[in-house]
């Protein structure tokens, strides 16, 4: 290909014309790499949401009963330790301090559900007292929380 030089009929002699183009402002975003952040952010959120429930180690006892239906509010978690330690979703409690802690959440809670995580190993009694306060805190809907597949008792579910 070759280039050629247009001549303009008339006056001008055969003389070439240049013409120079000056450098424009884009005027147009380029949303590319905005898209790029986000697609990225939203895999490390959909990632990291399940690894967000309350962090506290427990062994939970087995049973054969449905899981309870989710709700929209963050679900109030109470863990009792292996060691007996009390705990309000992480924040570590002393049990003279559980009810009036309670009243105060339950102030500004919607919902009067609150999920007990009791490890196996601990003596009926203080679950029990545990969920009195509770209930002394303005709780009156607990669910204990368990591991699948305990024993199904002649229910006929397998377990």
């Amino acid at each position: 290909m070759g280039a050629g030089v247009m001549q303009k009929s008339g006056g001008g002699g055969g003389k070439r014309r240049r013409s120079r183009r000056r450098a424009v402002a884009m005027s147009e975003i380029n949303v590319t790499p905005f898209v790029d952040v986000m697609l990225v952010l939203l895999i490390i959120f959909m990632v990291a949401a399940p690894l967000m429930t309350v962090g506290v180690p427990v062994e939970l006892p087995k049973t054969a009963a449905n899981p309870l239906p989710g709700e929209q509010e963050e679900p109030l978690t109470i863990t009792l330790t292996a060691d007996g330690r009390i705990m309000i979703q992480t924040t570590e409690t002393p049990v003279d301090q559980l009810v009036p802690k309670l009243r105060a959440i339950a102030a500004e809670r919607s919902s009067q559900r609150v999920f007990l995580r009791a490890d196996g190993t601990l003596p009926y009694e203080l679950v029990v007292q545990v969920m009195g306060a509770l209930n002394a805190g303005g709780f009156s809907d607990i669910g204990l929380v368990t591991d699948i597949g305990g024993p199904d008792h002649g229910s006929g579910q397998d377990g």
